[in-house]
């Protein structure tokens, strides 16, 4: 029988690199988490492939999966609806598969409830300041809405104790760093695996 996954949540304000991060950890040549890609009613970005970085749905689509208790976690975030595919976190874990979450805030208190066990990750910017220069820089966000993400971001923020780990992206690579250490030292957590071991006690 195989032991069961580790369900891993990353998340944090909008702006603070999550898909980037997410992105530099399955570039690894050693990753061995299966990615639980999103769905969104948001339009794509610039380089945004459906069925690769989320699941572009309507929100008429949307609303029905909800209706359909087809979603682990949902939230609507800045006029936009983001969730997470149940049957697909359940089945991977059941298979003894890790299984990495790249969601918001209001998804991860969600989880929480649902899944104690699993490991949360909340990734901090190293300063207001900087978030405001990331949002900005992408180029995509009018004025209001991004006065609007950064005041999502400060309550966001203010909900960071809810996690068991923070991880300062103040560089990519150091945060993947962080975030499989993480990981490793969770998967040796004593009661994660103890019941592994206790059977070799049973062995004569």
């Amino acid at each position: 029988m195989n032991e069961k996954g580790l369900l891993i949540v990353l998340s944090g304000p909008s702006g603070v690199g999550k898909g980037t991060v997410r992105q530099a950890v399955f570039s690894r040549p050693d990753a061995k988490f299966e990615y639980s890609i999103s769905i969104t009613t948001r339009k794509p970005r610039e380089g945004e492939k459906d069925g690769v970085d989320y699941f572009f749905k309507t929100r008429e689509e949307f609303e029905q999966l909800i209706k359909d208790d087809k979603l682990l976690e949902y939230a609507e975030y800045v006029g936009n609806y983001y969730g997470t595919p149940v049957d697909y976190v359940q089945e991977t874990l059941n298979a003894g598969k890790d299984v990495f979450l790249e969601i918001e805030v209001q998804g991860a208190k969600q989880v929480r409830e649902k899944f104690p066990d699993g490991l949360f990750i909340f990734l901090m910017p190293p300063s207001l300041g900087e978030l405001q220069n990331r949002i900005v820089g992408r180029g995509t966000e009018s004025e209001d809405l991004i006065s609007n993400r950064m005041e999502a971001a400060r309550k966001e923020i203010e909900l960071m104790s809810m996690y068991d780990y923070i991880v300062e992206n103040d560089d990519v690579e150091l945060a993947v760093d962080r975030i499989n250490a993480i990981v490793l030292a969770e998967h040796h957590r004593s009661e994660r695996c103890v019941s592994k071991y206790i059977k070799l006690l049973e062995v004569k």
